[in-house]
């Protein structure tokens, strides 16, 4: 299976993340079925960086394959690992049938800052899709195909090539050192042979529209999904800023801030979402990445809102 951008109606995309207790599994596990029933195109599952192996991860993602019609997509970061422990920990998900990859270089492990000098073998994103790539093409068996019009004759078939996304920064990547780098990045990627690119979030529909029309005058041609977070409370909200470090938007601040209700704060969270979404999609998006929290409830209710769905 492979991620199909082109199939009506508008492609829909989430993720998720693997729960940090037992009791939380049965829940996701609802969630992940509530999902499958709008047809998405892939879900995926975060992962921690400097990991050994698929763990949590390749649990959830096994799950949303075996138990689901949807593609399940694996996050991969190589930040602080070594060659030998990404390139095992790749074969591992693609041995469990996982086909569909997000490539992240990630954030330095605890302890470890930018400055250290040992920040694992792979130094990029685009490094880390370039060993995607040719792990699978190493473990694709060799097959002939006949040559048109030429009997007896036989050519190498192609191999089929699996999805590879990596991450886009509409309003720039925090560790940018001048005002382009981060498209240059993703042009980076995309000559790795990186296939999607999913952008971080953002709060107004022009960061991610004028973002797309500078890439595409830079030569990036794969399709940019805009990613879209439904912000819901003013801690998550504070928290999103710090992590992301977006600038806080103000008028969504206000309202979720002057809210009394927690009912009122999650209408208002699900509108903002709702009119980024039919704004970003009148703007020429490919399609709509949502980030779940592991929750249907509110993606679903922001996907009605919009017009993209009527169930859910």
């Amino acid at each position: 299976m492979s991620i199909d951008l082109s199939a009506p109606p508008v492609p829909i995309s989430f993720e998720v993340y693997p729960p940090r207790s037992e009791a939380a599994w049965p829940k996701l596990h609802q969630t992940i079925q509530r999902l499958a029933t709008v047809n998405p195109r892939f879900i995926s599952v975060t992962y921690g960086a400097g990991g050994t192996t698929g763990g949590r991860s390749l649990e959830l993602l096994s799950h949303i394959l075996n138990e689901t019609h949807v593609e399940p997509l694996a996050h991969l970061t190589c930040v602080g690992s070594t060659y030998e422990t990404t390139n095992a920990l790749i074969r591992e998900f693609l041995d469990a049938g996982i086909g569909s990859f997000l490539a992240l270089r990630g954030d330095p492990p605890p302890g470890v800052s930018e400055d250290d000098q040992f920040l694992g073998d792979l130094e990029s994103a685009a490094q880390l899709v370039q060993l995607i790539d040719r792990v699978q093409a190493e473990r694709t068996p060799y097959r002939e195909e006949p040559v048109p019009g030429v009997p007896g004759a036989a050519r190498v078939a192609r191999r089929d090539n699996i999805d590879i996304a990596v991450a886009a920064f509409p309003n720039g990547h925090p560790r940018s050192r001048y005002a382009n780098e981060h498209i240059e990045a993703l042009l980076a990627k995309q000559a790795a042979g990186a296939t999607l690119a999913i952008t971080q979030l953002f709060f107004h529909a022009d960061d991610y529209l004028s973002f797309v029309q500078r890439s595409r005058a830079a030569g990036v041609t794969i399709p940019i999904l805009p990613g879209i977070m439904p912000v819901t409370t003013p801690a998550r909200l504070r928290r999103t800023i710090e992590l992301s470090g977006e600038p806080m938007p103000a008028e969504l601040s206000v309202a979720l801030e002057v809210e009394p209700t927690p009912e009122g704060q999650q209408q208002i969270g699900i509108a903002h979402a709702s009119a980024l979404v039919r704004e970003v999609l009148a703007g020429g998006a490919p399609g709509i990445h949502l980030y779940a929290f592991n929750n249907h409830d509110t993606v679903l209710a922001v996907l009605r809102d919009a017009g993209v769905t009527t169930d859910g």
